[in-house]
């Protein structure tokens, strides 16, 4: 038998009645809070909000090396961390047609396949060390290096990137490591169909041979050698090739230093010209193309055709017209989603590119039985923005979503200060996106319905449908008398992977 001491039992009690308290002044402010909440809600529609703040860019410093290197430094003592980016005037578009993935590789091996005075093993471990990175790439239009540190690790982690971009080895072990694993990845390229979509779309716009579109390929790729790399490398990989930009916990003074320290005496190529970009001209212009995929019970569409470029005058009023057609509350949405019922995800909008043309593209996912009415559906769409001006409440709903939105192109130093690398890169003025901000604001409605019609090519509207034939009914012949199919069968590999030299 246990006996309480007295003592606990009016502890315990206390602590009961308490309790009991405390739960009934909760309910009672939670009813109070609750009723209040209750009597001043409002409709979202009812909302008001002061106007956004102004954005401005934060304080930065550019300078030139005496090679050429152009710099920006931008300070940021938020967070004792720095950043830094290196784009190179380079891209997977200048490499050689029957060597397609030699500039991919090339970006991922100059990390991976260490320095002249640090072995890869050895670079993972003194950036791991310090939880440090060191990254290298390169794209369809640029290349890249970047790294990020502790300020307190800033001059080594600076000399290891300053090592990977000046003095790559590309370990042959590390290639090859490289092109085991690009042909599994080849091996599995049909495995999505929005993945298929995309790859067969970008070629019936651009070519199949086009720079903006091939694939890569077991041939190609078994071409590739180590002497390839350092080749392209050579070719591209110089300090008046070359924009740097570092932001974060940094004093400019001492930055300057180590970066003059670094780059300094790296000699510049006398003979740099800026590259001949492949030329661009329509592939189709126009046709209904199909692959057939028999374990799909849906279809992935895409419609559109050859596009331009954020340099064009009408690039502001072109944005405000995606935004009249896209989004909850855009036209697509409101007819083919929710009038309509046949979409699971339905877009469209007019997407250019810096310094070749874009595309105007739109499409989505549908059951296999609703592909025809879905297509019908986008371009009736289509065809109704350039002949049915947008109202006043369409226009002022798309310009207030881009505008609103404008203040994200700058959540902070770091994403302002690649904009501001960005735009000198592909020769654009600095202030390029706040021209863009008050040519959207002087947008009307005739300026939406005026670039429709001189842009968007309802007649010249190239067709791709990725799905299941048996199960699409009606027939993509009610679209087009021809329907052209699209085999994408990966070739094999004419040859045995080679050593690499």
């Amino acid at each position: 038998m246990i006996i309480q001491n007295p003592k606990s039992k009016i502890q315990n009690w206390n602590r009961l009645v308490y309790g009991l308290l405390l739960s009934v002044a909760f309910l009672l402010v939670t009813f109070n809070f609750s009723s209040a909440a209750t009597a001043t809600a409002k409709h979202y529609t009812e909302l008001r909000f002061g106007p956004l703040p102004e954005v401005k860019i934060p304080k930065y410093e550019r300078l030139t090396l005496k090679n050429g290197m152009v710099v920006y430094l931008m300070e940021n003592h938020d967070l004792p961390l720095v950043n830094g980016t290196a784009l190179i005037r380079t891209g997977d578009r200048l490499e050689p047609g029957d060597k397609i993935g030699l500039a991919e590789l090339m970006g991922s091996v100059m990390r991976t396949g260490g320095t002249a005075k640090h072995t890869p093993d050895q670079l993972n471990d003194m950036l791991e060390q310090r939880a440090a990175s060191v990254e290298t790439g390169i794209g369809e239009t640029s290349g890249s290096a970047s790294f990020e540190s502790l300020s307190e690790d800033l001059e080594t982690v600076f000399g290891l990137f300053a090592e990977v971009l000046r003095e790559p080895i590309f370990a042959p072990e590390k290639l090859d490591l490289a092109k085991t694993q690009q042909r599994g990845a080849i091996s599995r390229r049909n495995d999505n169909p929005d993945e298929i979509a995309s790859r067969e779309f970008k070629k019936l716009i651009y070519g199949k041979d086009s720079p903006y579109a091939r694939t890569i390929e077991y041939a190609t790729l078994d071409k590739i050698t180590r002497d390839d790399l350092s080749r392209f490398y050579q070719q591209y990989y110089y300090p008046n090739n070359l924009i740097l930009g570092i932001v974060g916990d940094f004093n400019s003074q001492k930055m300057r230093s180590l970066i003059q320290a670094k780059f300094g005496d790296w000699q510049p190529n006398p003979q740099k010209a800026l590259p001949q970009l492949p030329t661009v001209t329509p592939a189709n212009t126009g046709g209904v193309f199909f692959v057939n995929q028999p374990q799909l019970t849906q279809s992935n569409i895409m419609i559109g055709h050859l596009g331009g470029q954020f340099n064009n005058p009408d690039y502001a009023a072109l944005d405000v017209l995606n935004n009249v057609l896209n989004g909850f509350g855009g036209r697509l949405f409101n007819e083919v989603r929710s009038r309509q019922g046949i979409a699971y995800s339905v877009y469209g909008y007019w997407s250019p590119r810096y310094d070749y043309p874009g595309m105007f593209m739109a499409g989505g996912q549908t059951r296999s039985d609703a592909t025809v009415q879905f297509v019908k559906a986008i371009q009736s769409e289509i065809k109704r923005i350039q002949t049915q001006r947008v109202t006043p409440k369409e226009l002022a709903f798309a310009k207030e979503s881009t505008l609103n939105s404008f203040v994200f192109n700058f959540q902070d130093p770091e994403q302002t200060l690649s904009r501001l690398m960005r735009y000198e890169y592909y020769g654009y003025p600095a202030d390029f996106l706040f021209r863009y901000q008050k040519a959207v604001a002087a947008t009307k409605e005739a300026d939406v319905q005026r670039v429709a019609k001189q842009y968007l090519k309802p007649d010249n509207i190239v067709t791709l449908v990725v799905g299941n034939q048996a199960a699409i009914q009606p027939p993509l012949t009610q679209l087009a008398k021809q329907v052209t199919p699209i085999d994408v069968t990966i070739p094999s590999a004419k040859t045995t992977p080679q050593a690499t030299k």
